[in-house]
């Protein structure tokens, strides 16, 4: 409306808007809080406006005001007048061509109209010398002739200039109405940003019911104490009859300020970071939190480095993308900072990424300015030592319980450090052929007995023994290909395999062999 540029559709848009703020404000009177109640007073329904609109705007306005029937009847005469004589021409029309056709005794005579020369009157090759002599001839078709006459030609004048006018009136008509509309534009600005407001607040009151959140407290305090906290998003998207596993977690200045958070792969490190992250930003936001209790030492700001990512287009790697969020954490932290940290140095190889890790922890706690509160999610099981030697880093891992060759995920946090990833049991659950899991087993062992690069490629003392392959054989088993044939075929029940069964499961391992 502002700049002039709203569509007939757009007004009668703002009139429902218009008519829906009275209710609104009605509402808010009616309700006991002070709150609403003072949002309430300060809505203005712009009554007038509404009623302009409407008294002055057709009901189902066409999208540009070209188009045509935009301005109600009753506006102005003058419209009126001309939409009379465009409308009602049909009827005109019919009534001179019963009158001409009564008058010269011509039955089949009819009036018709083209872009070439306007209204014209047809009358059959039969008929012809019926025609009067004022007619004057304007075509001839095979078995017809086309004539006007003075009186179509004043009509068609008329008619054309009257849709030309139509068009110009309508538009200045509706120009007229966005102009007295201008002087409204801060009212109702300020309508639909109370609206806004009470849309927020109508959805975190929604949510908070629906979700059984709980009212946080923000304080001056230098600690963040979250009991039972869950993810906002997961909880609702986890499959019917299962339920999140609620968390507790506690940050301060002065007993625990860095958390390192270690557990195997899918226990969930990441979503308890996220979680903490969340209740953080929605106490401070004003909406209730998905935990048990919450008293949240206000924080200024919340720094993230989570999820992998790269630029291409600048050259830049995982890492080097990675690197930078981390300088940018480091260079910008301040006293009531919250900084989440999920698998930092992960992109490079292991040493630096632990020495990159470890000294990010202690920049951060040994800071001479800012004690940042800080979760750490890693895999790199070193950095559990760092609790002995800075009072305020605390070891907590994600729990998981073994059964037999299997990891159940308990995803409760608990005091203390873990010291396994168990990486080669999530391969195995997302279908990894099983000849790649037992040799992952077998290197995995090996590295944690030797410790030793070099014991993967030469035989050191008993290994040259238990490795496959350092004997030699026709079937050098170290291939991946081959140790998942031999699976195969130690796992067939000879005595009762049917020989079609045979030949189907030859072929698949000839499938396998990549012969086929």
């Amino acid at each position: 409306v502002a700049a002039g540029k709203v569509s007939p559709r757009e007004m009668q848009q703002l009139k429902v808007a218009l008519a829906s703020f009275e209710e609104i404000k009605e509402k808010c009177l009616s309700t006991a809080d002070k709150g609403i109640n003072n949002l309430g007073e300060q809505i203005d329904p712009c009554v007038e406006v509404r009623e302009k609109i409407e008294r002055e705007l057709q009901d189902d306005p066409p999208a540009l005001v070209n188009k045509g029937n935009v301005i109600a009847s009753g506006v102005s005469s003058e419209l009126d007048e001309l939409r009379e004589i465009v409308y009602s021409g049909k009827d005109f029309l019919t009534q001179i061509q019963q009158r001409e056709s009564e008058r010269t005794g011509i039955p089949s005579l009819k009036i018709g109209f083209n872009n070439v020369f306007g209204y014209y009157i047809e009358v059959r090759n039969t008929h012809r010398d019926k025609v009067p002599e004022e007619w004057a001839r304007k075509q001839t078709l095979v078995s017809a002739e086309r004539y006007i006459t003075e009186e179509l030609k004043q009509y068609e004048e008329k008619i054309l200039g009257a849709e030309e006018k139509i068009l110009a009136l309508e538009v200045n008509l509706f120009h007229d109405l966005v102009i007295s509309i201008m002087d409204y534009i801060p009212a109702i600005q300020l309508n639909a940003s109370l609206t806004a407001r009470l849309d927020c607040l109508l959805s975190f009151a929604l949510v908070a019911v629906e979700n059984h959140y709980i009212r946080p407290e923000v304080n001056h305090s230098e600690m963040i104490e979250i009991k039972q906290g869950r993810h906002p998003v997961i909880e609702r998207e986890l499959p019917m009859g299962e339920s999140y596993v609620p968390n507790d977690v506690s940050l301060d200045t002065r007993e625990q300020q860095v958390i390192i958070l270690t557990g195997p792969n899918m226990s969930g490190k990441s979503a308890l970071l996220r979680q903490t992250a969340l209740i953080v930003l929605m106490a401070q936001m004003g909406s209730f939190v998905p935990a048990d209790e919450a008293r949240i030492g206000w924080v200024d700001k919340i720094f993230t480095r989570v999820g992998a990512s790269d630029n291409i287009s600048l050259g830049e790697s995982t890492f080097m993308m990675e690197m930078n969020e981390a300088a940018s954490i480091l260079n910008n932290l301040s006293e009531r900072s919250l900084i989440l940290l999920d698998e930092i140095g992960r992109g490079t190889a292991t040493y630096d990424g632990i020495s990159i890790a470890w000294a990010m922890v202690e920049f951060i706690h040994e800071h001479p300015r800012y004690k940042a509160k800080t979760m750490f999610a890693t895999h790199y099981h070193e950095l559990n030592e760092m609790e002995s030697d800075f009072k305020r880093v605390k070891n907590y891992n994600v729990s998981i319980r073994e059964l037999k060759d299997r990891v159940i995920f308990i995803r409760k946090l608990e005091r203390g450090g873990s010291e396994h990833s168990f990486g080669i049991h999530v391969a195995r659950m997302a279908g990894m052929p099983r000849s790649v899991v037992n040799r992952a087993n077998e290197i995995l062992e090996e590295l944690e007995k030797s410790h030793q690069k070099h014991s993967l490629t030469k035989p050191v003392g008993d290994l040259a023994s238990q490795r496959e392959g350092f004997q030699m054989s026709f079937f050098q088993l170290d291939d991946p290909v081959l140790k998942q044939i031999r699976d195969e075929i130690q796992n067939l029940d000879i005595d009762n395999l049917t020989p079609i069964e045979a030949l189907n499961k030859l072929n698949e391992i000839k499938k396998i062999t990549g012969l086929e």
